[in-house]
C-alpha cells in the first residue's frame, strides 16, 4: 500500500477550509484519503480524531476533540462531520469502573460544543483516552487477516515489533476504551494499537504522520500475508455452471419474506452480483462450509451483512429447477438458524425486536457472490463488505486459520443500540426493495413516472431509444437509477435490456410500459408501412416488454405488476388518429389478457388512459395547430375537459404509482384526462 498524500492537495484543503483552521482542514483531508480506499474503510467503519481547542457557545476557549460523527462517510467528510466534543469531561470518565449503554448515549451528546452537531463515534472515548493529537482508526483488510487468527498477538509482535500495543477483543464502547488505555499506559511510546479481531489505530503529532503510519503498518501486514502461504484447495464443481443472470431472479425470490396474510405485500431485496479472481478463489474453496460460518472480519460489519452469509450449492447449467429447490431450502434453514441465534442471545438485549431473518450476502460456488439489501445502495454496501471478507478470509486461511469472535459477541454488536445508530432513522417507503423498469423514460411521462417510483422507494431502470435522454432522467433522480438504451421494438434489444436490469438489481417487480409515438392519417388512406410501424411500437413493443418481465417475475415467484400507457384513443378515437388508436386498442385488450392469464401468479396488469399531456406526442407546435383549428387559445385547448384543468405528466405518473400500490387491483383502466365522457369506459 502506498501513501496517497499529495502536498499540493493538502494545501488546497487548508485553503478550502480556512475558516476551520489548518489542523482541522488537514484532518479532513487525511480522513478522506483513508475513507476513499476500500482496503482501509468500508461504509461507516473506521474513524479519526484531532485534539485542539475551540470556542463554546458563551465564547470561552476550551480543549476539545474533533471526532468523526457516527456512521459518517469518511471518503466525503466535511469539517461538520468531525464534531467538537469537550475533552475534559471525557477524560474524567476514565476513573469510572463502568458506563451503561444509556449513559454512554447521553455522553455522546452531552459534551458537544454544538448541540446540533452529529453524534460522535461510538469509539469517541478510546480516542479521548489516548493522548496523541491525531488518531486514525481503520478496519484495514490486510490487518484483519493478520489478527483474525488464534495466535494474533504473536503474529502482531512478529510483524510490528513493539511499535503497536495489542488490545484483547472487547465490544466497542466504554469497556474497550478503558482496556485500550490500560494497554497504552504499559507502553506509552507505542505508535498505535491493534484491537484484536477489530482493527488498527495509529497516532501522530500531525495529520500526515498518523496517516502515513497507518499506510506503513498496513503495508507490513500485506507483506506478511505473502509469506509461507498454504496451497489453496478447491472444491469439485459442475462441468458447466449456470449464469448469474439465470439464477439471480430465483435467488431473489427465495430471499423474499412473503406476506403471511396473502395480500402480496412481500419484503423483497435488491441484489448486487460480484465476481473476480479473489472472490472465486474464496467461494470455490474446499473449506467454504467452515469459513462461511466462522464469523466476520470485523464486528462493525454485522449491522449490514448479518453474522454469516447464505451458502448455496454450485448451480449446474440446465438444472435451474434443482437449484431453485436447493436455494429455497437453504434460505429456510438460514432463517431457522437466525431465529435460534436470536433466541439464544436475546436475554442480553431486553426488549429488542428480531431483525428480519433474511441473509444479506449469498455465496455461490463456481459463480461469485451476491450482496442483498432493501435497495440498490444497501445491496452494494453488503456486496462491498462481502468482497472484502472473501479476500480477507482467504488471506487469513493462507497463513493460518481464520478465527473471528463468537456468535454471542456478534449478537452483542448486531443488537447494540449505539452501533445500530450508525444506520440512522429510516422511514420505510412503500416500494422499498422493488425494481421498476420504465420505457420511454427520456420523455415527459416516462421521466415523471421514474421520479414518482424512485420517490416511493423503488430502484428504477430507465429505458429509452435516446440514451442521453434516459441518462438525463437518471441524473435528475440520482442514487442507483440505471439508464439503458433500448429499442423496444427489437426483441434482441429488449432481452439485452432485461439482462442488464437483472445484472444491476437481480430482477424486476414492476414494468411501466410507456414508450409510444403517434402516427396520423385517415385509416382508409394510410399506407401499410405506417400502420405496421405504429403497431410495432404501440402494440408489439408492449408485448415484448411484458413477456420479458413476466418471465423474470415467474422465476422470482413473488408476483409483480405490469402497467401500460394506453391512451384515450383506445376507447375514444379521434379523426385521422386511426394508425395510433388501433394498436392502442389492441394494447388495452393485451392488458386484460395478462391480468386474466397471470392473476393466479400474483402478477397484476393495469392501464392508464391519458389525454392531452404535454410530451413528445403532444408538442408545442401540435398544441398550437390543434388549438387554432378549434378556435381556442392554447390554455383553453389543454384544459378542455370537465374539470377545466390541464393534465400533466406528473398526474399520469401518480396514476401509475397508485396502480402499483393497489395490491388487489388488476385489469383496471384509470382515465387521466380531467374528464371526458366520450372516453369513459362503459
Amino acid at each position: 500500500m502506498k501513501s496517497a498524500w499529495v502536498e499540493r492537495e493538502a494545501k488546497d484543503a487548508v485553503d478550502r477550509y480556512g475558516a476551520a483552521g489548518p489542523e482541522l482542514a488537514l484532518r479532513v483531508y487525511s480522513t478522506r484519503l483513508l475513507g476513499r480506499d476500500p482496503k482501509l474503510v468500508l461504509h461507516g467503519g473506521g474513524n479519526t480524531s484531532l485534539k485542539a481547542s475551540a470556542r463554546d457557545l458563551v465564547g470561552e476557549t476550551v480543549a476539545v476533540m474533533h471526532v468523526k460523527g457516527s456512521g459518517a462517510d469518511m471518503g466525503a467528510i466535511e469539517p461538520e462531520g468531525l464534531p467538537a466534543v469537550r475533552l475534559a469531561p471525557l477524560l474524567a470518565l476514565r476513573s469510572r469502573d463502568a458506563l451503561s449503554d444509556d449513559d454512554f448515549a447521553r455522553v455522546q451528546r452531552a459534551y458537544l460544543i454544538d448541540p446540533a452537531a452529529p453524534a460522535p463515534s461510538v469509539e469517541m472515548l478510546l480516542h479521548a483516552f489516548m493522548p496523541a493529537k491525531f488518531i486514525d482508526h481503520t478496519h484495514a483488510t490486510a490487518v484483519l487477516s493478520l489478527i483474525d487468527q488464534p495466535n494474533a498477538q504473536e503474529l502482531c509482535t512478529d510483524v510490528f515489533g513493539g511499535r503497536l500495543g495489542f488490545v484483547p477483543y472487547h465490544r466497542p464502547g466504554f469497556g474497550l476504551a478503558r482496556l485500550a488505555a490500560q494497554v497504552f499506559d504499559k507502553s506509552p511510546k507505542v505508535e498505535g494499537l491493534i484491537l484484536d479481531k477489530h482493527g488498527i489505530f495509529t497516532f501522530g503529532e500531525n495529520a500526515r504522520e498518523a496517516y502515513e503510519r497507518m499506510i506503513e503498518c498496513v503495508t507490513l501486514a500485506e507483506a506478511r500475508l505473502q509469506k509461507n502461504r498454504k496451497a489453496f484447495k478447491a472444491a469439485a464443481l459442475p462441468a458447466k455452471v449456470a449464469t448469474a443472470r439465470a439464477i439471480a431472479p430465483i435467488l431473489r425470490g427465495a430471499c423474499t419474506l412473503r406476506d403471511v396474510d396473502g395480500e402480496g405485500a412481500h419484503k423483497r431485496l435488491v441484489l448486487d452480483f460480484r465476481a473476480n479472481d479473489a472472490i472465486l478463489n474464496y467461494v470455490n474453496g474446499a473449506d467454504l462450509a467452515r469459513t462461511a460460518r466462522a464469523g466476520l472480519l470485523t464486528p462493525d460489519h454485522v449491522i449490514r451483512v448479518k453474522p454469516w452469509p447464505l451458502l448455496l450449492p454450485a448451480p449446474a447449467a440446465g438444472q435451474l429447477d434443482a437449484f431453485k429447490a436447493a436455494a429455497c431450502k437453504a434460505v429456510q434453514q438460514y432463517a431457522d438458524d437466525y431465529q435460534k441465534y436470536f433466541d439464544a442471545n436475546k436475554a442480553r438485549a431486553s426488549g429488542v425486536a428480531m431483525h428480519d431473518p433474511l441473509p444479506r450476502v449469498a455465496l455461490v460456488p463456481g459463480l461469485g457472490l451476491f450482496g442483498m439489501g432493501e435497495n440498490a445502495k444497501a445491496a452494494a454496501m453488503a456486496a462491498d463488505i462481502a468482497e472484502a471478507t472473501a479476500e480477507g478470509i482467504a488471506d487469513a486461511d493462507a497463513i493460518g486459520r481464520f478465527t473471528s469472535i463468537s456468535e454471542a459477541d456478534l449478537f452483542d454488536c448486531e443488537y447494540w443500540p449505539l452501533e445500530l445508530a450508525k444506520l440512522g432513522a429510516r422511514k420505510k417507503l412503500p416500494l422499498e426493495g422493488q425494481v421498476a423498469v420504465i420505457t420511454g423514460a427520456g420523455g415527459a411521462i416516462g421521466a415523471a413516472a421514474a421520479r414518482a417510483f424512485a420517490q416511493a422507494g423503488a430502484d428504477v431502470a430507465l429505458l429509452d431509444l435516446d440514451l442521453a435522454a434516459a441518462q438525463k432522467t437518471a441524473a435528475a433522480i440520482g442514487g442507483a437509477a440505471r439508464a439503458l438504451q433500448c429499442d423496444v421494438t427489437d426483441a434482441a434489444a429488449v432481452a439485452a435490456a432485461y439482462d442488464a436490469v437483472v445484472a444491476a438489481f437481480g430482477g424486476v417487480d414492476i414494468l411501466v410500459s410507456n414508450a409510444g409515438a403517434a402516427w396520423q392519417g385517415k385509416i382508409g388512406e394510410v399506407d401499410e408501412a405506417t400502420l405496421r410501424k405504429s403497431f410495432e411500437l404501440n402494440f408489439f413493443a408492449h408485448q415484448k416488454m411484458a413477456q420479458g418481465a413476466v418471465k423474470i417475475m415467474l422465476a422470482q415467484g413473488t408476483g409483480g405488476c405490469l402497467l401500460f400507457n394506453v391512451s384515450k384513443q383506445a376507447v375514444n378515437p379521434g379523426p385521422d388518429f386511426g394508425p395510433y388508436g388501433l394498436p392502442k386498442a389492441a394494447t388495452l385488450f393485451l392488458v386484460r389478457q395478462y391480468a386474466l392469464d397471470y392473476g393466479a401468479d400474483g402478477i397484476r396488469a393495469n392501464a392508464v388512459n391519458a389525454d392531452r399531456i404535454r410530451s413528445g406526442l403532444l408538442n408545442e407546435g401540435f398544441i398550437k395547430e390543434r388549438a387554432k383549428a378549434r378556435g381556442l387559445s392554447e390554455k383553453e385547448y389543454m384544459s378542455g375537459n370537465l374539470l377545466g384543468r390541464e393534465v400533466t405528466a406528473h398526474d399520469v405518473a401518480q396514476a401509475f404509482l397508485a396502480q402499483a400500490l393497489a395490491l388487489k387491483t388488476t385489469a383496471d383502466v384509470t382515465t387521466v384526462d380531467g374528464g371526458n365522457i366520450a372516453a369513459a369506459l362503459r
